[in-house]
């Protein structure tokens, strides 16, 4: 009895390191190619139809809009590492 005993508590061990050290490497894994999916291949090339907008003369408190189309017209994902900004030039 005792034999079988000993084996029975063999059999419910699980090598709870070697499931671990699998998962992290998994997650490492999918986590890497996931990375280089959004980076791969090409150059990303930046277009504005309009560079310049001018109004003329505009009363002070009146406004005015406009609309710009910006394309990536290059191979790759274009990213913006900052929020794009716009200048406004007084008398330009």
């Amino acid at each position: 009895m005792s034999k079988k005993h000993k084996r029975q508590k063999q059999k419910q061990k699980f090598p709870w390191v070697f499931a671990a050290i699998g998962g992290v490497l998994l997650v490492l894994a999918a986590f890497l190619f996931a990375r280089q999916n959004g980076y791969g291949g090409g150059t990303p090339s930046i277009s504005v139809d309009q560079k310049r907008i001018d109004y003329g003369d505009v009363k002070f408190n009146v406004e005015k809009t406009f609309a710009i189309k910006v394309t990536n017209t290059g191979d790759g994902t274009l990213r913006f590492k900052e929020e794009p900004y716009i200048e406004v030039l007084e008398g330009c």
